[in-house]
C-alpha cells in the first residue's frame, strides 16, 4: 500500500507532466505569444534566454500555493494574440 506521501508525490508528478504538456501546446499554437524569459544566470543560460516552458515551470515550483489550472488559464488570456 502506498503511503499518503507517495500518493501526493505521484499526483504532483502527473500534474507536472500535464502542465508541461499544456505549456507545450501553447508554444506550438501560433495564436499565443510565447517568448523566452530572461535570466542573469550565464552558467545555465549562456544567452540569458530561459525557454518559455522552463520559465513557467520554475515559477510554479517556486510558488507551490499557486493553482496551476488558474495560472495556465490566466497565462492563456494574457498571451493570446488578438
Amino acid at each position: 500500500m502506498a503511503s499518503a506521501y507517495m500518493k501526493a508525490k505521484m499526483k504532483s508528478y502527473l500534474a507536472g507532466s500535464e502542465i508541461t504538456q499544456a505549456l507545450q501546446e501553447m508554444v506550438e499554437d501560433k495564436s499565443y505569444r510565447t517568448v523566452s524569459g530572461y535570466s542573469i544566470d550565464t552558467d545555465t543560460y549562456p544567452d540569458h534566454a530561459v525557454p518559455f516552458i522552463q520559465d513557467h515551470m520554475n515559477y510554479l515550483r517556486k510558488h507551490p500555493q499557486v493553482n496551476p489550472e488558474h495560472y495556465l488559464s490566466n497565462l492563456r488570456l494574457m498571451l493570446k494574440i488578438r
